[in-house]
């Protein structure tokens, strides 16, 4: 397939950034990876892989595209929860617990591409990562959680650490399609598996921050 791509090819392709985008986040769902290849992208999409130069400059600035996309709309999700004024502090964050368990279900790569592009990324664009994405999710907690102490149902914990047990729990399970093939016979991330540990993970967590 041609690598070369002219200024018409792209304008006959309506939605092709984003049906880059959506192959690649397949291709790294199914094959539990945090990199693709462009010729198997080329080929899943239909699209000349040249494009990926045109729309992101190169395959880097595609993944940091991909990020992007994903963890924006994470970040609106939680500020909308925040400013919800009729839920109690508890409903708030059994919702974002279980919202995380859907996110990580849909894109169990985004810990795993987050850490990575932070890692090799440059300075700049590793706190450009941080401060679009982690503060404002670190802020949220300290908000989840201060909340929920004020309120007397919560225990006084750090939100920190918090942060770190929920997005550990829902990224640790379905990055580890290996354990569930090769200890359980099972490496197929269905809806009912989904349902079932986000059930699970709202009422273990939340058992140990409720005030007793």
């Amino acid at each position: 397939m041609s690598t070369e791509v002219s200024k018409g090819e792209s304008l006959e392709t309506p939605g092709a950034r984003e049906q880059l985008l959506q192959t690649a986040s397949s291709i790294m769902r199914e094959g539990d990876v945090v990199d693709i290849s462009l010729s198997e992208l080329s080929l899943r999409s239909g699209l000349n892989s040249a494009l990926v130069k045109y729309y992101f400059g190169n395959k880097a600035g595609m993944l940091k595209a991909l990020l992007d996309r994903d963890m924006e709309n994470i970040v609106k999700s939680v500020d909308a929860l925040l400013a919800k004024d009729d839920m109690s502090p508890e409903a708030k964050l059994r919702l974002h617990i279980s919202k995380c368990i859907d996110t990580y279900f849909e894109y169990p790569y985004l810990n795993r591409l987050l850490m990575r592009l932070v890692r090799d990324s440059d300075e700049a664009e590793a706190k450009r990562i941080a401060d679009q994405y982690l503060l404002p999710l670190h802020r949220a907690y300290n908000r989840f959680i201060g909340d929920g102490v004020k309120a007397g149902v919560f225990r006084p914990i750090n939100p920190q650490l918090f942060y770190f047990t929920v997005t550990g729990a829902a990224d640790r399970f379905f990055s580890a399609r290996l354990v569930l093939k090769h200890c359980f016979d099972q490496d197929t991330l269905t809806e009912e598996l989904r349902d079932s540990y986000r059930e699970h993970t709202v009422d273990f967590i939340m058992a140990g921050i409720l005030a007793h």
